[in-house]
């Protein structure tokens, strides 16, 4: 005769008085997979007005919302700006650093000459246009101070702007190498007047963002926005994202940052950082600063919730149109993708999109090509599929006891999640690949169960080629 099949975990056996007793069972509710929504978490400078304390995470909804906690044209603001005009529905969580001890970055716009006419001089700070109108016998002294008022009644561009003998000073808001990033770009229509612009540069020191990361590490966020784009700070996020994304912490998550500039130094900063967790979009010449090109390709990342789909072509709504010299051509961009670099391009109605989302995993720990990582889907399918996996066992086993027939019901529920995987077509050939699921007791750990589920990840359509053969 069969063994009960029925447990009660509120009924006891020993129930003697006469009745009739019902419990309620919710274990097997849910048949569905798990919902997928992206939560995104962006690192920056805040400026002493912003009212949020440093190092504690707060959801952010509006441009002018990050103004008040962070300070208007601070870091943070830019690229929660940045985030929520890629993404307006993004769900967006922002953690603030105060600035090190080191130096802002400054630069200068020079004016020289006395206008013989009319016009009008032009300054991008960034991607922020500033005019001022020039009339006939401005000198330059004139016309550079009227130049530091309109840049100075624009607080949103993260500098100061001081005026003396026709040199305007630009000091950024912040100290940091982040200020050596934004770019001066000037023009002058009026006759005898001159302009001439000197780089931001000088910023030194950059925040620690060991201890930051370290206060959110339980968040579960999935994608986090690097602040900036060098070795030192991708590492720290490199040895964060490999921690919460790890066997023990199960928190799957990318790290997003952001280039602009040469292709061949953009590859070198992949190949230091190698790693299948983090991925940066490359927009050459672009006068967005790196941490709101990051913001904003992390925003459109988590515009996606199916994590087998490709990303091409999507824009990166907010970003500016670079000039035609800047665009890369196919052979750069070529080079990039093998180089773990994802190039954006300029497409039709001069939109900035997504030429193919790729991480900067190139090569394996022997130093040999890899392309087990190259895309950015493979591991966001993996990090679905290990949490639909997990949840399922989670729901299905809160307190079984291990017998000879848990193994059998525990592979009955791991094939049953990876049919329904099959059928949204995040992964497929699963009844091929059925017999490689395996779930059997551990020999050691007498109260241990082990799995081995074999994933076959549904691949992106990137390439097509088709031959034309002429009939005449």
């Amino acid at each position: 005769m069969a063994s009960p099949n029925i447990s009660f975990d509120s009924i006891p056996s020993s129930i003697r008085k006469p009745g009739k007793y019902f419990e309620f069972n919710t274990r097997l509710a849910v048949r569905t997979l798990p919902g997928n929504q992206q939560k995104v978490l962006v690192l920056g400078q805040k400026l002493s007005a912003g009212t949020q304390a440093a190092m504690v995470p707060v959801d952010v909804f509006s441009d002018e919302q990050a103004a008040q906690l962070f300070g208007r044209g601070s870091q943070l603001h830019l690229m929660v700006r940045a985030a929520i005009k890629a993404n307006p529905y993004l769900q967006l969580t922002a953690v603030a650093v105060a600035d090190p001890a080191g130096n802002a970055a400054t630069g200068t716009t020079t004016l020289a000459g006395t206008a013989t006419s009319s016009g009008v001089l032009t300054l991008w700070v960034g991607a922020s246009r500033v005019d001022v109108a020039v009339n006939s016998g401005d000198t330059a002294t004139t016309v550079a101070s009227a130049l530091a008022a309109a840049v100075t009644a624009k607080p949103d561009i993260p500098v100061a702007s001081t005026a003396a003998a026709g040199v305007i000073t630009h000091t950024c808001y912040h100290k940091g190498t982040l200020g050596n990033d934004i770019k001066l770009v000037a023009s002058c229509t009026a006759p005898g007047l001159t302009v001439t612009v000197g780089t931001l540069a000088g910023g030194t020191l950059d925040p620690d963002y060991s201890s930051t990361l370290a206060a959110v590490a339980g968040a579960g966020h999935h994608i986090i926005v690097a602040p900036l784009s060098s070795q030192t700070q991708l590492t720290v996020l490199r040895t964060h994202l490999d921690f919460v994304s790890g066997p023990m912490e199960q928190r799957g998550a990318l790290g997003v940052f952001g280039w602009s500039g040469t292709l061949a130094s953009g590859t070198t900063l992949a190949g230091q950082i190698n790693s299948g967790r983090i991925t940066g979009a490359w927009h050459r010449g672009s006068l967005r600063l790196p941490c709101e090109i990051a913001a904003a390709y992390a925003a459109v990342l988590a515009s996606e919730e199916d994590p087998a789909r490709p990303l091409n072509t999507l824009e990166l709504a907010g970003l500016d149109v670079t000039s035609i010299d800047q665009r890369p051509t196919r052979t750069e961009q070529e080079n990039a993708l093998y180089n773990g670099l994802t190039p954006l391009d300029i497409g039709p109605g001069d939109r900035v999109q997504i030429v193919r989302a790729i991480t900067t995993y190139t090569r394996d720990p022997q130093g040999i090509s890899d392309v087990a990582l190259l895309d950015v889907t493979t591991l966001r399918t993996l990090d679905y599929v290990r949490k639909a996996c997990r949840e399922r066992i989670a729901l299905r086993f809160p307190r079984e006891k291990l017998s000879e027939r848990t193994p059998d019901k525990v592979r009955s529920e791991l094939f049953d999640v990876l049919l329904k995987l099959e059928e949204l077509e995040i992964v497929e050939a699963v009844e091929a690949n059925k017999d490689g699921l395996l779930v059997e007791r551990d020999q050691q750990d007498v109260n241990r169960l082990n799995a081995k589920i074999p994933v076959d990840v549904v691949n992106g359509l990137h390439v097509f080629a088709g031959r034309i053969d002429l009939l005449l």
